[in-house]
């Protein structure tokens, strides 16, 4: 029999106390894991999940709750952290969204086949290329295949509801598998919306009990198990047919589950969200937030004699057969919206495990149409619902559907709006100015190098076009600019994600007047070294003089924003095969292009949207990764650091770089860049703030050469050192740190610079160091 429930959720007042609160999805489901008070959360920053990790920041830094907030160093990272401290017993938490999912993905069917429970919110993001950070349900359907049970939420209430559900699923005895809560990116993440929330955690704790107890664990030194052995058959197929049990399991466990949320709260949420489907005729089949839109367009269509409804899963892992082919026994026609494509299929996933369901039911009369919508976070409006109502309707009453299967709201391309070329080819010429020298000094093996007076590079066209979406003050394109100055000749980039990408391209358009390539925020030096050794087999096979092609080109990967965090383990593989290219890094102290998160670059103390400040916390508590001396240990033959403040020395270090990447193999360079946004500064301030960090010793000038470091800007020596203290105090974000109350931070910080800054002196006074 189906059920009608009211779009609110509220059908009765409920037996506990609740409050009233507006917010956002992720809010509430942050909101949710405070209230939980869950044991560990490992994370890494992806929109349109990361405020998830934000909100709960910054009520640690309140002290409003215990979660270990684990920043890892990608998404891989924070699914093995996740499963590690699932092991150990105690409730485990994570949100992410889109390519951080698919990064994750092999982590997952390892927790579900050993039976380890957590929460997992999963904000939904197209997964691209090219990208695009809006929402779909691309990801969302890479999920169905892991084996964990799959809630849905349509509304911030939901998020903040199911999230409450889901650890009392993972948890019951009978499932024991980890669970993902799954709502719409930007649609419902940040939309806020009234929702009634436990008013007390009592409450909260006493819905979903205690962790439970008697079960197998990593931390019990009296009975000792090994977790997630080498198993052979039949073993093993037993174990997926224990699981699978599980995950059938959890239906009736849900249902169980929902019934006593609905007694203390007054929500209701069956298995099936079914809208006016008692005598329905045609449906429209949605998950997540469109649904919503379709209820709206339902009572309009009601009002016309039009008998529709619509139907919207709760849950869809397991997916719900029988349910679903009792609310459609009597309906004529059912139009299936897909939010992702399952290329090949004939279908959507929705449409196609629908049909399926029909099929094992024995009905053959209720037409399906399926259509793929609202890809890469394309609007859902109320017309378009009409429209899928209307292709029901067409389909029942005549029996016949002309397009089963089709995609909605794309648009035929246009040659006269092809893209059209802006910007004209560098000439070869004007990239060589001729006044760069780079000689090898045969007695040393030193490089010397000539550089002209900055003035005199001016003609040199710049490799970045202006008209660029960059923020006012911002020091990437600066940096870059002047270290490509010293670069002679034709260059191929490829960047990682990041704000360098993302403001200089934007299709049809692009500011990247060279050859420039994107790839995976964590795979750019694998990927640009691939085709560095194509470049050099090609032209060892004479391919580009029978072409007529330039044999001549230097290849630069730029990184930032936390790239060399997440992309650090393929950079450093790259610099072990030692491959004839750049590796830049432009450090920006952060992952700024998802809103300023910590990195492992972030100095210690440095207050971001996760590592807030507060009675309990003063900004990252851990100090900065030196990516530099990391990258020298890989024993390629050039590392250097520089920034736009010194500009000569920049200059210097990237002829160099440029000739050890054309005749002896990697280069890997670090600049250090303002974000005048993030680091609350002044926009005009940029260079003096470098400046300052390097006069102060946090971020020193100097060069590796094969293995032999030279500082090649002393401030002790110039007379120019400064406080660490008088740095600190030109940005916002460091301020505090200046406060009686920071004290202890801000020593341990100096400290660790004047350990780095000796080290340093001891390295450029010895060459065996």
């Amino acid at each position: 029999m189906s059920v009608e429930t009211n779009k609110d959720h509220v059908n009765v007042p409920g037996e506990i106390e609740q409050s009233i609160v507006f917010e956002s999805g992720n809010e509430m489901a942050a909101f949710a894991a405070h209230q939980i008070n869950y044991h560990v959360m490992g994370y890494y920053p992806i929109s349109p999940s990361t405020e998830v990790a934000q909100f709960l920041d910054s009520m640690k830094a309140k002290g409003e709750h215990d979660i270990v907030l684990i920043p890892a160093d990608g998404e891989h990272g924070s699914a093995g952290i996740c499963y590690g401290a699932s092991t150990g017993g105690g409730r485990v938490f994570n949100a992410t969204s889109a390519n951080g999912f698919l990064y994750m993905l092999e982590q997952l069917p390892v927790q579900s086949g050993t039976r380890f429970p957590m929460v997992l919110n999963l904000v939904n993001r197209s997964v691209s290329g090219p990208l695009n950070i809006h929402g779909d349900h691309s990801d969302l359907y890479f999920a169905l295949n892991t084996g964990w049970p799959i809630l849905m939420a349509r509304e911030p209430q939901m998020v903040y509801d199911m999230n409450l559900i889901a650890i009392k699923l993972a948890e019951d005895p009978e499932v024991r598998l980890p669970v993902i809560v799954s709502f719409d990116g930007y649609f419902t993440s940040h939309q806020k919306r009234r929702v009634q929330v436990f008013k007390n955690k009592e409450d909260v704790h006493q819905f979903i009990g205690e962790p439970p107890t008697g079960f197998l664990h990593a931390l019990d030194r009296e009975n000792p198990v090994t977790i997630g052995p080498y198993m052979n058959e039949p073993d093993y197929i037993n174990n997926c047919f224990q699981q699978s049990e599980a995950m059938y399991k959890a239906e009736k466990v849900y249902e169980r589950i929902a019934v006593e949320y609905r007694e203390l709260t007054g929500r209701d949420y069956p298995v099936l969200d079914l809208y006016r489907m008692d005598d329905a005729e045609v449906a429209v089949f949605m998950l997540n937030s469109s649904a919503e839109v379709c209820k709206d367009v339902a009572d309009r269509l009601r009002s016309r004699g039009i008998k529709a409804g619509v139907i919207s899963p709760n849950i869809i892992r397991p997916f719900p057969q029988k349910q679903l082919a009792e609310a459609l026994k009597n309906v004529k026609a059912v139009t299936v919206g897909d939010r992702a494509d399952s290329y090949g299929a004939h279908g959507g996933n929705m449409a196609l495990e629908l049909r399926a369901t029909l099929q094992v039911h024995g009905n053959v009369s209720t037409k399906v149409i399926n259509r793929i919508y609202g890809l890469g976070g394309k609007d859902f409006f109320a017309d378009d619902a009409e429209n899928f109502f209307q292709l029901a309707i067409e389909a029942a009453d005549t029996g016949y559907i002309e397009k089963p299967f089709d995609y909605f709201g794309h648009t035929p391309g246009k040659k006269e709006n092809a893209p059209k070329r802006v910007l004209n080819p560098m000439k070869k010429d004007d990239l060589n100015s001729g006044l760069i020298k780079v000689t090898k000094d045969e007695s040393t093996g030193r490089l010397k190098v000539r550089i002209p007076p900055l003035r005199s590079l001016t003609k040199k066209p710049k490799r970045i076009a202006s008209g660029h979406g960059a923020c006012p003050g911002c020091g990437i394109f600066s940096g870059l600019e002047l270290f490509f100055k010293g670069i002679e000749g034709d260059i191929v980039t490829l960047f990682h994600t990041g704000c360098a990408m993302v403001v200089t391209t934007g299709y049809p358009y692009s500011a990247h007047k060279a050859t420039y390539i994107h790839n995976l925020f964590q795979n750019g030096s694998a990927t640009l070294s691939g085709l560095v050794e194509m470049f050099h087999e090609r032209k060892r096979r004479g391919e580009f003089e029978q072409l007529g092609l330039s044999d001549d080109f230097t290849f630069v990967m730029v990184t930032g924003d936390g790239g060399m965090d997440i992309g650090m383990g393929p950079a450093i593989g790259t610099a072990l095969r030692n491959h004839k290219m750049i590796i830049l890094e432009y450090d920006n102290e952060g992952y700024m292009n998802t809103g300023s998160q910590l990195s492992y670059s972030t100095p210690m103390g440095h207050m971001t949207s996760t590592s807030s400040v507060g009675n309990f916390q003063k900004g990252k508590p851990f100090h900065h990764k030196d990516t530099a001396q990391i990258m020298a240990a890989t024993h390629i033959p050039y590392v250097f650091t520089g920034t736009e403040a010194f500009d000569r020395d920049l200059l210097q270090k990237a002829a160099k770089a440029q000739w050890y990447a054309q005749n002896e193999g990697l280069v890997y360079g670090k600049i250090l860049i303002t974000c005048p946004l993030n680091w609350k500064s002044k926009d005009e301030l940029g260079q003096t703030i470098v400046e300052a960090a390097v006069n102060s010793c946090f971020f020193p000038l100097y060069e590796v050469e094969h293995g032999v470091t030279t500082i090649t800007y002393n401030p002790e020596e110039k007379k120019k050192r400064i406080d660490v203290s008088d740095w600190l105090t030109l940005m916002g974000k460091t301020k505090h740190l200046l406060k009686e109350d920071s004290k202890e931070v801000l020593q341990m910080f100096n400290d660790e610079v004047e350990r780095r800054w000796n080290q340093l002196k001891a390295k450029h006074e010895s060459p065996y160091l």
